[in-house]
């Protein structure tokens, strides 16, 4: 009833003449239902009421890896302050940035070179990829376009491949290998830091041979590329025979004889360091075996060995290998020094050494009361006749004795751990 009674007036006006303004409102009120502005929209948080209320579709999901991969590459942005994070740079921005470069599409300078070769530029972008080039550009200010200036001392093409970059940070992998030198000269007189970088990269993994180096280190040195000038020492230092070969040391002689005796002076320097870690090695070596026969010779007086030992003890010949490296010479050395008829300190080289352990151990022995090294005591007493100077060296000996066997320990529980 109450629909028959909506839908008969209602095509009544539709049938009619077109109502007026007052008929209008007339039929809104008498048929439409007041909204009140405190109306609220709940949307429910349980997934399955906002499924069946909620018509929208689902979300597309995101694109995969490899969409990323072919059309978008990400640098971070290390000298951005302000916003910090990565900048996905499409492939499509950088094709417009190499279109625009290569189309020179209202270009308003041109870059001339000494072989005759015109540039075609755009002030903005030079401006705003190098410093230099802006301050070159407000000197031409009010002047008449097309701006123009020179780039001597690189060919053409090198020139385009550094146009290029300050366009869209492309470059050719060949145009790199070939031009690689001049880009880094090109790089430094224009501040283009980025430039830099990646010559300097290149240099580094591959294009740094024995025959360019010192040419490179010249270079590296006017170019302030102080991570080129470290590769180019390090090579020189490695190879200085070679290198000492070759046409550009010989053309560094004559044009620049200090760099020459400094790059001497570097190699011989770096020698005498390798000499030194080599003797300190030979040295750690030494008191490790110190140590290890102060270990085996308590083994051989307090417990005893396969062969030998305390008068005290039963020997055991059947026992399996002693865990104590030093202990088959030392127990060589304890039967010459038992048996030695001269026995006289410095008459006999052998028994020299053993009187020299038997002291090592009293000085590094913590209970000579009840240790059972023979003369351990002996040598306990013995310390206080001696001399300032001898005793001075046996502390720095059972200091460094001690220290090699403390790093030792120290870097096996790194390795367990």
């Amino acid at each position: 009833m109450a629909e028959a009674a909506v839908s008969e007036p209602a095509n009544e006006w539709m049938s009619s003449s077109p109502p007026s303004y007052e008929q209008s409102m007339q039929f809104l009120q008498e048929n439409c239902a007041p909204v009140s502005c405190s109306t609220r929209i709940e949307v429910s948080t349980n997934p399955s009421v906002s499924r069946s209320v909620s018509r929208e579709p689902p979300p597309p999901p995101l694109p995969g890896p490899a969409y990323y991969r072919q059309k978008v590459f990400s640098v971070r942005s290390s000298s951005c302050n302000t916003r910090g994070g990565y900048n996905c740079v499409p492939k499509e921005t950088v094709d417009i940035w190499d279109k625009l470069f290569e189309g020179g599409y209202q270009a308003d300078v041109r870059i001339f070179t000494e072989d005759g070769g015109v540039v075609p530029a755009h002030s903005n972008v030079l401006s705003v990829a190098s410093p230099v080039l802006k301050h070159l550009l407000k000197q031409q200010k009010g002047k008449s376009c097309p701006h123009s200036f020179s780039i001597t001392g690189v060919p053409y093409n090198a020139a385009c491949v550094f146009i290029r970059f300050l366009y869209s940070s492309r470059y050719e992998q060949a145009d790199m290998q070939k031009f690689c030198l001049h880009l880094l000269v090109l790089s430094h007189v224009f501040s283009v830091p980025s430039l830099k970088l990646v010559c300097t990269q290149n240099l580094e993994h591959g294009s740094l041979t024995t025959d360019n180096v010192i040419d490179v280190l010249q270079l590296a040195r006017l170019c302030d590329a102080s991570r080129l000038n470290l590769l180019c020492m390090r090579l020189i230092v490695k190879n200085f025979k070679t290198v000492a070969k070759s046409e550009g040391w010989k053309v560094m002689q004559q044009s620049d004889p200090k760099l020459e005796q400094e790059l001497v002076e570097s190699v011989v320097e770096a020698d005498s360091r390798k000499q030194d870690k080599l003797r300190k090695i030979e040295e750690k070596k030494i008191y490790l075996q110190l140590y290890d026969a102060m270990e085996a010779l308590v083994h051989i007086c307090r417990d005893g060995c396969r062969t030998i030992g305390p008068h005290d003890k039963d020997l055991d010949e059947t026992m399996g290998p002693c865990n104590f490296p030093a202990c088959k010479g030392l127990e060589s050395l304890v039967r010459h020094f038992a048996g030695c008829k001269t026995r006289v300190p410095g008459g006999c080289v052998h028994c020299k050494r053993m009187w020299q352990l038997l002291e090592l151990h009293s000085r590094m022995c913590c209970e000579p009361d009840t240790c059972k090294v023979p003369l351990c005591r002996h040598f306990k007493e013995k310390v206080q006749q001696q001399s300032k100077k001898d005793e001075v060296k046996w502390k720095v000996l059972v200091s460094k004795v001690q220290a090699a066997k403390k790093a030792v320990n120290s870097f096996s529980s790194f390795l367990v751990t």
